[in-house]
C-alpha cells in the first residue's frame, strides 16, 4: 500500500520522499493562485507535467515549457524503473540509465532556470528571485500566486495576440463573380495544449485566365494555403470559385478543382490508358455516357503529348512522361480551378520549360492554374502573377505579397523570384530575416488602396 501510494505521489506531486509532500502541495496551490493572474486554466495546475509547461507559458518561454514537459515526463519514467534496477540488471545498465538520468536533471536544471528568469520579467522582479524558484519552488509559488504585490506585466492572452499582431493583415476581399476569391481568417492546429497558426489573414481575387506562382520559403505554408484552398484541410475563411463556396459545396465544386501533388501515384504496371481511364471513372460525374467518358480521354492524352505511347506500361516512362501524365489524370475533369506542387520537380530545364509552357496553355483556355516551383526564375515569363508567403517572427504564414511579377519585383527591390525569396527567408535559413516588414508593407498598402 505504501509503494503505491509512493508511485502515485511521484505522478501527481513529482515527490516520492513523504517529507516533500506538503512543499509539493505547496507548490501546486502557488501555481493554481498563479495560473489564475496569468490567465491560465487554475485547474491545470493539478496536471502533472502539463503545469510546469503553462508556467513556462506564463513566462512567455513556451518553447522551454515544452522540452521541460517532456524531460518531467521521462525523469519521472527513469525513476521509477531505477527503484529496482540494481538489483536485475548489470552494471553497465545501470551507469547507462543512471547517466541518462543525469543528463535529464542538466537540462531540466538550464531549462528552470530559463523559466525562471522570464517569470521574473514578466512579473518585474530581480533576478534572484531565480535562485528562489530553484531552491524553494514551494514557497515561492506560493507567495507569486497569492500575494497581492506580484502581478504579471502581460497575461497569456495578451502575449499570444501580440505575437500574431504585427499587423493585422490583408483587408478581406469583395468576391469576385468569376474566377478564384480566398478570405482565408486562419488555419489552426492544437499543439501543446494550445492553438497554433499555421496561416493567418491572408485575402486575394485571382482572374480567369491567369497563371499564379505561389512563392515562399520552406515552412511559410504554401501547401498548407493550397490545401486550404482546394477545401482539402478546410481552414476558418471563405473561399468562392466562380461565385460558388467551395466549402459548403465540396462534393459538387471537386470537379471543378484539379490538384497534383508532388508525388506520381501511379501504378507502375498500368498502361497509360488505364491509369488515365481509372482517373475519369473517378474524376468524371457518373452521368457522363461511357463514349464521351472515352473522347475526354483521348482528348487529354493527346493535349499532353501522351496519345501516341497510350499503350505503354507507367513503369516505362521517362520523368517528363509521368508527371505529364501525373497532370493528364486531373486535368481529365475539365477543371476551372488548376493547382499543381511541384510539377516540374526532377525535370532538366528544357523539359521543365515545356512542361510550364503546357500549363501556360491551359490557363489560355480561361482555367486559373496555381504553381508551386523551386526553381521559378527560368519560367517566370510564362506566369501572371505571383503570391508571395512569408513564416513571421511568430512562425505564422502570412501573406507579403500578391500581384503580379513586375510589380513583385518593384516591390522587393528584387530583380528575381529567389532574391525574393531570400529576403523574406529567416537569417537561420541563409535569409535576409525581412519577413514581418514586407508582411507589415504588404497589408498597409493593401489598407491604403481599400480605402482609397
Amino acid at each position: 500500500m505504501k509503494q503505491a501510494l509512493t508511485v502515485l505521489f511521484e505522478i501527481f506531486l513529482g515527490a516520492s520522499t513523504w517529507w516533500l509532500v506538503p512543499f509539493k502541495c505547496l507548490y501546486v496551490f502557488g501555481l493554481y493562485g498563479l495560473f489564475r493572474k496569468c490567465g491560465v486554466k487554475p485547474w491545470k495546475a493539478f496536471i502533472p507535467f502539463v503545469r510546469n509547461y503553462e508556467l513556462a507559458v506564463c513566462a512567455d518561454h513556451e518553447m522551454e515549457g515544452r522540452v521541460v514537459l517532456v524531460v518531467n515526463f521521462l525523469d519521472m519514467v527513469m525513476t521509477l524503473i531505477g527503484d529496482g534496477i540494481g538489483i536485475h540488471y548489470p552494471t553497465a545498465v545501470v551507469l547507462l540509465v543512471t547517466s541518462f538520468a543525469l543528463a535529464l536533471t542538466v537540462i531540466d536544471l538550464i531549462y528552470t532556470i530559463r523559466i525562471s528568469a522570464g517569470l521574473c520579467e514578466i512579473f518585474q522582479r530581480r533576478k534572484r528571485w531565480i535562485f528562489m524558484w530553484f531552491i524553494f519552488s514551494g514557497v515561492t509559488a506560493a507567495i507569486w500566486g497569492w500575494s497581492k504585490k506580484f502581478q504579471p506585466s502581460i497575461k497569456v492572452e495578451n502575449m499570444r495576440e501580440d505575437a500574431l499582431k504585427i499587423v493585422r493583415g490583408t483587408t478581406e476581399q469583395t468576391a469576385i463573380g468569376e474566377g478564384l476569391s480566398v478570405n482565408i481568417t486562419e488555419r489552426t492546429v492544437m499543439e501543446f495544449f494550445q492553438k497554433k497558426y499555421l496561416l493567418r489573414d491572408i485575402s486575394m481575387n485571382i482572374k480567369p485566365g491567369h497563371m499564379v506562382l505561389l512563392l515562399g520559403g520552406s515552412g511559410a505554408g504554401k501547401t498548407t494555403f493550397l490545401n486550404a484552398v482546394n477545401g482539402y484541410e478546410k481552414a476558418k475563411a471563405k473561399v468562392l470559385l466562380n461565385g460558388k463556396d467551395i466549402y459548403s459545396d465540396y462534393k459538387k465544386m471537386q470537379y471543378q478543382i484539379g490538384f497534383v501533388p508532388q508525388q506520381n501515384l501511379m501504378r507502375g504496371k498500368d498502361t497509360i490508358i488505364h491509369t488515365v481511364n481509372d482517373a475519369a471513372l473517378m474524376r468524371l460525374p457518373t452521368n457522363v455516357p461511357p463514349q464521351d467518358r472515352r473522347d475526354r480521354e483521348n482528348e487529354v492524352l493527346d493535349i499532353f503529348g501522351l496519345g501516341a505511347s497510350k499503350t505503354h506500361h507507367v513503369e516505362k516512362l521517362s520523368g517528363g512522361q509521368l508527371r505529364r501524365l501525373s497532370i493528364a489524370m486531373e486535368f481529365i475533369s475539365n477543371p476551372s480551378l488548376f493547382i499543381l506542387d511541384e510539377p516540374d520537380s526532377g525535370l532538366d530545364g528544357v523539359m521543365a520549360r515545356e512542361l510550364m509552357t503546357q500549363l501556360r496553355k491551359i490557363a489560355d483556355q480561361g482555367k486559373i492554374v496555381i504553381v508551386i516551383t523551386h526553381t521559378p526564375d527560368r519560367v517566370i515569363d510564362l506566369f501572371d502573377d505571383v503570391i508571395v508567403l512569408a513564416k513571421d517572427s511568430h512562425r505564422t504564414g502570412r501573406l507579403a505579397f500578391f500581384g503580379s511579377i513586375d510589380e513583385a519585383r518593384a516591390f522587393f527591390g528584387c530583380d528575381s523570384m529567389e532574391k525574393i525569396v531570400m529576403s523574406i527567408n529567416a537569417k537561420d535559413a541563409g535569409g535576409e530575416g525581412r519577413a514581418d516588414e514586407f508582411v507589415r508593407k504588404y497589408a498597409e498598402r493593401n489598407a491604403e488602396v481599400s480605402n482609397g
